[in-house]
């Protein structure tokens, strides 16, 4: 090995010797000139370009199937086009690993419950919604696992004979099947959303409409399945196809309303069809409290109320209270703006996710006043329909021009289960503003419930009560549900006790009597609303409750919140 090695090592140090040529015919003495590997040559950029091509290739099998069929209704097109410019399987399993932990609920658990309920959809979708093609090809199958199960379905298999709704021209037509789904909030694009499918073909494979006239099976039978309009002379059927527009309804009592809707049902329909939205993926991590805020806590207050919608459904009103001075701003044209985006979520008591809502909040003050608004609070209001039971609401708060400044909030909500044989109430709001909305608000919009617009007070936290100015009203809120209706007279019967005591003195320093049978005196479910302004009462603490007593089934209820007087 020593000799080896020597030899090696001289044959590195030999100087120069004269040419000559040995016993193979190679010539001695100069040093041996390569020939120039093709291999290693610099490639052009045609030849570069063709190489890269080659790696990446075509996908093939399981790559291919993922891509273009399991999530072909989610993966949006920034991660379409990273994944098909990957170059080996190994950057393919990484990217889908990836892939689902962006969208996985709970990141600190072994599984991902996303992704195995999106599976388990494509299997339904697969089993009912099949129609010369598989299940998840279709319409119906794309909607469903994209967003999942709808809240409810009006379903018309057989088509027929149809009454339309006044929105859609009014009158009696024959339909093609036909589905609505209904979601009481989808993430990303909004509350009270319906989706329309229609089966034209009549063989089972409905597909998504924007268009509510398409389901009309005598649409283009002469003076057949008229509107009101139609049947009244007030237009003719010709007219539905010289409008232009998204829908053939026909004149109506609501088509200018219809037309000034078009634009976002197409934006409903382009939100719908594309892939669902992943937002704040940087928040998204504090919903555990494993993450440690590293700036200062970014507080914020949350009051939770409960209000009946039927007796498997609550709306759960979340209020969202945050102090104007501890938002961040952006000076710019004398505007002051600060952005706040806002991510919740709610669990059940296994830990999955039932919703996630998600939204970007804007406050903007005149700049040269924002100094005298740092006391200020501003309010966000997300309402939530969810079946009674306990659940665990996680909320988290980012100031944008802040990165590092975030809140965390986290609570556990039991919601009521309101029995139809026991007298009970919503809870009792205070709020600094109510009124009535038009009727194409009603049910919709912030702070909206039923048809009033109601702006909770929200506490300032550790177990304070709401505050009022003595210039303001007073407002209070609540419904009350399973009043006892008299067999004979088909009216209820029950007495309403409104009290305002004065917590200082325990002494009541207002009280008035109302009667349900004034109310609504057919129903067994009122609505109270009362505004009482604050003038003519001194500074200090007050409570407010609301007594019930129900003559006919006997039974009594009542609610009480503190307030205080400035």
């Amino acid at each position: 090995m020593a000799l080896l090695s020597l030899f090696c090592m001289g044959a590195q140090l030999l100087p120069a010797q004269d040419a000559g040529t040995n016993a193979d015919g190679v010539t001695q003495g100069q040093p041996t000139v390569e020939k120039p590997d093709p291999l290693k040559r610099p490639l052009t950029d045609k030849e570069r370009r063709a190489q890269q091509k080659a790696l990446k290739g075509e996908l093939h099998g399981f790559y291919k199937k993922w891509v273009d069929q399991d999530v072909r209704w989610i993966i949006t097109d920034t991660e379409l086009q990273a994944f098909k410019s990957l170059s080996n399987d190994e950057e393919r399993d990484q990217f889908i690993e990836n892939f689902w932990l962006r969208r996985n609920p709970n990141p600190d658990s072994p599984e991902n419950e996303y992704r195995d309920e999106y599976y388990a959809r494509i299997a339904y979708a697969n089993d009912h919604f099949a129609a010369g093609k598989p299940g998840w090809m279709t319409d119906r199958g794309h909607i469903y696992i994209a967003y999942g199960k709808p809240d409810s379905i009006d379903s018309h298999p057989s088509g027929g004979s149809y009454e339309r709704p006044m929105d859609e021209g009014g009158g009696e037509t024959s339909t093609f099947p036909f589905e609505i789904w209904h979601y009481r909030y989808i993430a990303g694009i909004g509350d009270n959303i319906d989706i329309e499918f229609v089966d034209t073909c009549m063989c089972g494979d409905y597909h998504m409409t924007i268009d509510r006239s398409e389901k009309d099976a005598l649409k283009h039978v002469p003076g057949a399945g008229l509107t009101l309009y139609e049947e009244q002379g007030q237009s003719s059927k010709a007219d539905r196809f010289n409008g232009g527009g998204l829908e053939q309804l026909g004149k109506g009592p609501m088509s200018a309303e219809n037309q000034s809707k078009q634009f976002d049902r197409l934006d409903r329909y382009a939100k719908l069809m594309a892939a669902p939205e992943i937002k704040f993926k940087d928040m998204d991590e504090y919903m555990t409290t494993s993450k440690i805020l590293s700036g200062p806590p970014f507080l914020f207050n949350v009051r939770t109320d409960y209000v009946k919608v039927t007796n498997d459904t609550v709306l759960v009103p979340l209020t969202l209270q945050i102090r104007v001075g501890d938002i961040t701003f952006n000076t710019k044209d004398g505007v002051s703006t600060g952005t706040v985006n806002i991510l919740g979520r709610i669990f059940n008591m296994t830990h999955r996710p039932i919703q996630t809502f998600e939204d970007t909040v804007n406050v903007q003050v005149p700049s040269e006043l924002l100094g005298r608004e740092q006391n200020g609070q501003r309010v966000y209001w997300k309402a939530l329909p969810l079946r009674p039971g306990l659940y665990k609401a996680v909320i988290i708060i980012k100031d944008v021009n802040n990165p590092d400044h975030i809140g965390r909030w986290e609570r556990s909500i039991n919601v009521p289960r309101y029995d139809d044989d026991h007298l009970a109430a919503s809870t009792l709001i205070l709020a600094d503003q109510m009124e009535r909305v038009p009727s194409k608000d009603i049910g919709a919009g912030n702070f909206v419930i039923g048809n009033t617009r109601i702006r909770p007070r929200v506490s300032t936290g550790g177990g304070q009560p709401v505050i009022f100015h003595r210039a303001q009203n007073l407002n209070f809120w609540m419904q009350v549900y399973n009043l006892g209706i008299d067999e004979k007279t088909k009216h209820n019967g029950a007495t309403i006790q409104y009290q305002i005591q004065d917590m200082s003195t325990n002494k009541t320093v207002l009280t008035a009597e109302d009667s349900t049978s004034k109310m609504n005196p057919n129903a067994d479910q009122v609505t109270i609303e009362k505004s009482l302004p604050l003038a003519s009462l001194e500074p200090g603490k007050y409570q407010v409750t609301i007594k019930v007593d129900d003559g006919i089934t006997k039974q009594q209820i009542a609610e009480s919140a503190p307030f205080v007087v400035n």
